[in-house]
């Protein structure tokens, strides 16, 4: 189960212990479910000539996996929604074989005017290669659960 929001206080850091080992299959799988045709991400002549020498991973692959790397920790079950995401930056490529790992902090934290029963998190999640490159930073906010009144 993941944190309720009275858990979610300003400050919290996370070292999320769950890695994942990107594949071709997960880059050409997901480039293509989303209808994706970028060459830089399909088709390996064309990376070659890129400024990156090879296929990179599609960006939004990487944006969802570090979130996902995050919700055991977090948010399994205890979130509402994604309300937005404020930030977004890939500092470095992410390559086929890189195994990312994620930290989070959670940055700010209120009630919801509208919901009583929730509160609104902003989150950081910045995820690394194995070589400890930061390859993307995300910060978001998320509509969470409150525990209920006993």
């Amino acid at each position: 189960m993941g944190m309720w929001f009275e858990e979610l206080t300003p400050g919290l850091e996370f070292d999320h212990p769950i890695r994942r080992t990107v594949t071709e299959t997960d880059n050409v799988l997901f480039s293509t479910l989303t209808m994706n045709p970028q060459p830089l991400h399909l088709d390996e002549e064309f990376g070659k000539e890129s400024e990156f020498g090879s296929r990179v991973v599609n960006g939004l692959f990487s944006l969802s996996l570090v979130i996902g790397l995050s919700v055991t920790d977090i948010s399994l079950g205890t979130t509402i929604a994604n309300l937005g995401y404020d930030v977004v930056e890939m500092p470095a490529p992410v390559r086929h074989g890189d195994t990312i790992r994620v930290q989070s902090v959670i940055l700010e934290a209120r009630e919801s005017k509208s919901r009583p029963t929730m509160g609104i998190v902003k989150l950081e999640h910045r995820g690394y290669n194995q070589r400890n490159e930061l390859v993307i930073r995300v910060v978001r906010s998320a509509l969470f659960r409150k525990k209920a009144a006993a």
